[in-house]
């Protein structure tokens, strides 16, 4: 059966939020109450709705099949299967001054430009942590240590990867750091398929490389061409893995910074998403 987006006629008559919305997400359908019934020419203010705020009889005023509604952190992707006023986006925050009183917001492409509530451009911080513990693999003989970023390195043992962070003692983000040589070396012996493949498993888990793609073309003593068929390969069998080249140890460093920052402030807000934040 196919999913479905019902939009409704909230039954009470003084709501200022006079429509129902029910999206199907793959753990369960969410019910809100929200100002419009689509976000057309401003993000529009939602609140969760209970199921006995939706009547067995509540007048249905549109259904329409989903073609994706997925959770990715503070924001929930909703894409409808038509033409136009297909693609929006619920974005999910705690307004600053109220106690942390969730706040839910509706917007479309056209609409984000205008406002997008919730995400900020990070600068010295990763993703608005003060300081951001990065766990660092016990292995690594020469870790990086963080010491221009606002973060705290704290040696431990990882499963796999070399820099990593926790949220409620569990790891929810991985970093695998590699020099162009180490990924050489991991692409022509096949052992970089098996990190993958369990870098895969994780919520969120990326490698960098402390060097520039074209580098793999100036390798001494292997095709390069040989080499990037292999690492395309990779890529293409384990699409949720990115492989990040940058440029240089130091850019390398500052990229999984603030990757981790941003996927630990990601795995935060899947809570606040769930309501249970």
């Amino acid at each position: 059966m196919a999913s479905i987006f019902v939009v409704a006629r909230n039954p009470e008559p003084a709501s200022t939020l006079p429509y129902l919305l029910r999206l199907p997400l793959p753990e369960g359908p969410l019910l809100l109450k929200a100002r419009e019934s689509w976000p057309r020419t401003a993000k529009v203010y939602c609140h969760r709705a209970a199921p006995a705020d939706w009547p067995a009889d509540a007048e249905v005023l549109e259904e329409v099949p989903v073609r994706s509604c997925v959770r990715r952190g503070v924001a929930i992707d909703l894409v409808l299967d038509r033409p136009r006023e297909n693609r929006s986006q619920l974005v999910f925050a705690r307004l600053p001054g109220q106690g942390g009183r969730e706040a839910i917001f509706w917007q479309s492409a056209r609409t984000t430009a205008k406002a997008r509530p919730g995400v900020r451009v990070p600068r010295r911080r990763a993703a608005g942590h003060t300081e951001l513990e990065i766990l660092v693999d016990t292995r690594e003989r020469y870790p990086w240590r963080f010491t221009h970023q606002q973060a705290r390195a704290q040696r431990q043992a990882l499963p796999v990867g070399d820099y990593a962070v926790e949220l409620d003692g569990e790891v929810v983000a991985v970093v695998e750091r590699k020099t162009l040589a180490d990924l050489a070396g991991s692409l022509a012996d096949g052992s970089l398929a098996y990190v993958l493949a369990e870098l895969a498993c994780l919520p969120r888990a990326a490698v960098v490389v402390e060097d520039r793609y074209s580098g793999l073309f100036k390798l001494e003593h292997v095709n390069g061409g040989w080499v990037a068929e292999l690492l395309a390969a990779v890529q293409v069998r384990y699409p949720a893995v990115p492989i990040v080249f940058a440029e240089t140890r130091p850019l390398a460093q500052e990229w999984t910074f603030r990757f981790l920052g941003a996927a630990r402030a990601n795995a935060s807000a899947d809570d606040t998403v769930r309501g249970n934040g």
